[in-house]
């Protein structure tokens, strides 16, 4: 299985949130910390916001905060909004996408079936299983991820 960065970013976004739920963080400090587009964080925000892992607030002092607490965000619900549109093959899509093998593919079924396992396994842990250790007690020599 590959996850879109779009995916990857928003998940780190929320590891980092997971380690201050009580703090809204703003999406140039997280961009910057992720060596990430500011627009582009704000998107997957924006996909996050609406639905319902996180909750934003514009202004001064504002910034995105986790909706609910870490250990009540399963980690498969977050990778299937993030995902949400990008299936895992083009026979997954909406359109039935441009296989010639429709009809006639044994594949597909095995592939569906993997990802549900895939899913299945990321809602066994939750947010709160990976969340990254509070800024002020991460050890000035280990390197910010990027």
């Amino acid at each position: 299985m590959r996850l879109t960065s779009f995916t990857d970013y928003g998940l780190r976004a929320l590891m980092r949130m997971a380690s201050g739920p009580n703090r809204a963080f703003s999406t140039a400090v997280l961009a910057t910390e992720f060596g990430l587009s500011r627009h582009h964080l704000a998107k997957i925000m924006a996909t996050l916001a609406s639905g319902g892992i996180v909750t934003t607030r514009r202004g001064g002092g504002g910034g995105a905060m986790l909706a609910r607490p870490a250990d009540q965000i399963p980690l498969g619900e977050v990778v299937r909004l993030l995902e949400m549109g990008q299936p895992l093959v083009d026979c997954f899509a909406e359109s039935g996408g441009t296989c010639t093998l429709i009809g006639c593919c044994s594949l597909k079924s095995r592939l569906r079936s993997a990802e549900v396992a895939f899913l299945a396994d990321l809602d066994r842990s939750s947010l709160a299983d990976v969340a990254l250790p509070p800024l002020n007690s991460v050890p000035t020599e280990m390197p910010v991820l990027a």
